[in-house]
């Protein structure tokens, strides 16, 4: 099932991607509720196929798939040709940081690039887990039990700032700089996600383009680990790294960062496509 939502009124809906077109499911419950209720997510889809209207998905203005996540964790250097691009030494273990909810946004969002603090935005296509059931001290073969659903997500990254100290979240953290969407599809319609192709256009140029099969820790992998440490809670989202073809993989003087009016779509199989456009932020003194 394909989860989204979306604002009418300036309020947000819940709704279910059909053959036919949107279903409104608000009345079972928020996304947050249906994440963490087997009971709702029933009740969803069975709103879903009795209803007889639908909504033109083209006419909404779509909100974050996961609207209010919990935790932001983030796995760096999770490809094995993305960490030999950059230079990088192939980890031994999951590399983690976290992001905030400021960063959150929506498929068709303008994002803001922070001009007056960075000039290297760099795209990052990469594939969410959502968690739909507690998780503390969970093995690797019942990790993904506890996994509701996936999403893309574009990890926008401002390299100056994330490079500037040992710690990357500055240059990670900007406002917007994690656009969600446009679909929470749930696990069982995703299958396995290590076998997802995974993709990063810039204006229409295919910037990266692999597989999720080339991940060095896997997803069960990744929320076992994860769990080993803290405890995950229904509507955490982690999110499990970006493939070879980054901005910052390119010598030097071939890289050009985002820039003002860049469209980026992020789209990975079965996920639907994730595109927003870049816009300089407008700075007020």
């Amino acid at each position: 099932m394909k989860l989204l939502t979306y604002y009418e009124n300036h309020s947000l809906k819940t709704g279910v991607k059909t053959s036919h077109g949107i279903v409104d499911i608000s009345n079972v419950g928020t996304m947050h509720e249906i994440i963490a209720d087997k009971v709702k997510l029933e009740q969803a889809r069975t709103a879903a196929e009795q209803s007889d209207h639908y909504l033109d998905e083209t006419k909404l203005q779509l909100g974050p798939c996961v609207p209010d996540p919990g935790k932001i964790i983030c796995v760096g250097l999770n490809y094995r040709k993305h960490a030999e691009e950059t230079n990088a030494s192939i980890p031994q273990y999951p590399i983690l940081f976290n992001k905030f909810n400021n960063t959150v946004a929506a498929c068709g969002d303008d994002i803001a690039l922070p001009v007056k603090v960075t000039s290297e935005v760099d795209y990052e296509a990469e594939l969410v887990i959502v968690i739909g059931k507690a998780a503390k001290y969970v093995d690797k073969d019942q990790a993904l039990a506890h996994v509701f659903g996936y999403c893309n997500v574009n990890d926008l990254s401002a390299r100056d700032l994330q490079m500037r100290t040992q710690q990357w979240l500055l240059g990670k953290s900007c406002d917007g700089f994690s656009p969600l969407g446009p679909y929470l599809v749930t696990a069982d319609e995703v299958g396995n996600p290590n076998q997802l192709a995974i993709s990063c256009t810039v204006n229409g140029e295919v910037r990266q383009s692999s597989n999720t099969s080339d991940m060095i820790f896997y997803c069960d992998e990744i929320v076992s680990y994860i769990s080993q440490h803290m405890s995950l809670a229904p509507g955490d989202i982690i999110l499990t790294g970006t493939p070879e073809g980054v901005v910052l993989g390119l010598p030097p003087e071939e890289r050009v960062y985002l820039q003002d009016g860049d469209i980026v779509t992020i789209e990975i199989e079965g996920l639907g496509k994730l595109t927003n456009r870049m816009v300089n932020e407008m700075i007020r003194e």
